[in-house]
């Protein structure tokens, strides 16, 4: 059988490859292009506009690492909104936990469907009772919803095309107005090693908006650089003081002691 190989860049002469035994789908929404291939080594691998969003082999890193920090942070998470993360596995670390809701805001419908399809270890997070799953663009939701969360997740893709938005002050400064008293938001923030002064332009205008924006890390093997980054905002919960309960069994990478080395930053970003 003919191979197919699949290449994403992340600079102009470096980046990842896939070697896949057949490709489960490709299509192109309003929003962006959506593939999925079968590979040997990562299983199933979700690519949008050309870039990986989810191996089934290492999505346990991003996902629990994006969550856990602050769902053990926040001393009663109930109620939880996710802007993004229409694979579902954002939702299915959340759903871990006795929240009372978890409302899901993703602006491509069609990534959910292709995601209950070909990703079922994800999706069948979307069957949860517990679960709102909305189909609109994250920004004009936060904007226009009158409905408050505990805990905020920001599971979007890179700054490009339809994700873009989530990555600017406003829309942080609109995510806050949206927080209960005592809430936290955590965001996807990037590549440390590749996004170096993205990260720090996005960390001043944080630091303005929360008086605790913290960055905390964690290994994702097929994101550029292999190690990425995650924002924790609040006016008050100190991550580093999460109370010495267990998290949720059956995690593959988080636990306390991962939680809180993950928050001392390496030399050379100290440095920068």
């Amino acid at each position: 059988m003919k191979t197919i190989e699949i290449r994403e860049f992340h600079t102009p002469s470096s980046g990842i490859f896939f070697r896949a035994g057949r490709r489960l789908l490709s299509e192109r929404t309003p929003f962006q292009k959506i593939e999925v291939y079968e590979t040997d080594s990562y299983g199933r691998v979700l690519f949008l506009d050309g870039l990986v969003q989810t191996t089934e082999k290492d999505e346990f890193f991003y996902h629990e690492m994006l969550v856990h920090p602050a769902m053990m942070a926040h001393p009663r998470p109930e109620n939880v909104l996710i802007i993004g993360g229409g694979d579902g596995g954002a939702l299915r670390e959340v759903l871990r936990y006795p929240v009372k809701s978890a409302v899901l805001v993703e602006i491509d419908g069609r990534v959910i469907e292709v995601c209950r399809r070909w990703f079922p270890g994800l999706a069948k997070s979307f069957e949860d009772p517990r679960a709102e799953i909305t189909v609109e663009d994250g920004n004009r939701y936060i904007r226009e919803t009158g409905r408050r969360f505990d805990v905020i997740a920001v599971d979007s893709s890179d700054p490009v095309g339809p994700s873009a938005i989530l990555h600017q002050r406003s829309f942080f400064a609109a995510l806050k107005r949206c927080l209960r008293p005592g809430g936290l938001i955590v965001a996807q923030a990037g590549s440390p090693l590749f996004h170096l002064d993205p990260l720090r332009k996005k960390r001043r205008f944080l630091k303005q908006l929360f008086k605790r924006a913290l960055y905390y890390y964690g290994p994702a093997p097929t994101y550029p650089g292999g190690l990425w980054g995650y924002a924790f905002l609040s006016d008050g919960l100190d991550p580093l003081q999460t109370r010495r309960r267990r998290p949720p069994k059956k995690l593959k990478y988080y636990n306390i002691d991962v939680h809180r080395a993950a928050f001392a930053a390496p030399e050379f970003l100290k440095e920068r």
